[in-house]
């Protein structure tokens, strides 16, 4: 569990290209694969700032969700958001054309963040791009077509939403004019 900081779990090609899996802040698990399945980890994890990770051994985890059933019910509601979220980065990785991902990234990050104004990026641009699955170079670009078409203003880490609705149906279309 993430204590203290931001983690990132991703996996890696053959050739080396980075798809970023999830980035976790505190509150947040990671890891539970090894406690259910008894196998490795099927991805790789670093801390993207300094962290504090909570460890617990397998035994002590299978007994604290043995002992406390409402503990499991929060875990299993856990993975299946997880679960959701991976059936829609599938989704939007494999159907959707790239502005169409910014736009359902921001969208994303604007119910995490609960505010429709603005929202801090979390990560960098370059993590960014390896998370939606692109260049940073055609982040940039978009984001410059995204200002162009008045659905955000970029200010650094800042992203001031401009028009939500227009927002809304770039991530489903993912034409930008």
């Amino acid at each position: 569990m993430v204590e203290k900081g931001k983690i990132k779990v991703f996996k890696l090609s053959f050739e080396g290209k980075e798809q970023i899996l999830h980035i976790y802040g505190p509150g947040h698990t990671f890891g539970e694969v090894p406690v259910f399945e008894g196998k490795n980890f099927p991805a790789s994890s670093m801390a993207l700032e300094k962290s504090v990770i909570i460890f617990l051994p397998r035994d002590k985890f299978v007994n604290l969700i043995t002992t406390t059933p409402g503990l499991g019910m929060l875990l299993l509601a856990d993975l299946s958001k997880r679960l959701r979220d991976f059936t829609m980065q599938i989704e939007n990785l494999s159907l959707k054309e790239v502005p169409a991902r910014l736009a359902a990234y921001i969208l994303t990050l604007s119910k995490e963040q609960k505010n429709d104004k603005q929202v801090i990026l979390p990560i960098s641009k370059a993590q960014l791009s390896n998370l939606i699955g692109t260049t940073p170079e055609t982040v940039s670009r978009i984001f410059k077509k995204m200002m162009a078409s008045s659905y955000i203003k970029v200010q650094t880490k800042t992203i001031f939403i401009k028009d939500l609705e227009g927002l809304l149906e770039l991530s489903d279309s993912g034409s930008l004019s």
